[in-house]
């Protein structure tokens, strides 16, 4: 099995939208809705696009367990 990068994760944590209507929430903190939004609309380029989509994917299949450890 496969175990998710715990950097990633971390960065899921702390890194914040740059932009827009929640900008300064954290990734990890966005709506679901906001996330399948940029899902069809397409993601942005680079870092943010990725981290971005690492959560919609995390979302979707039920995994939000894997942050509940970096929650605390």
């Amino acid at each position: 099995m496969n175990r998710p990068d715990p950097k990633l994760l971390e960065e899921l944590m702390v890194y914040r939208m740059p932009f827009g209507e929640y900008k300064d929430t954290r990734i990890c903190n966005l709506p679901t809705f906001y996330l399948e939004w940029f899902a069809v609309q397409g993601f942005p380029a680079g870092k943010l696009g990725m981290l971005l989509s690492t959560m919609h994917v995390i979302r979707t299949n039920g995994l939000e367990h894997l942050l509940g450890p970096l929650r605390k």
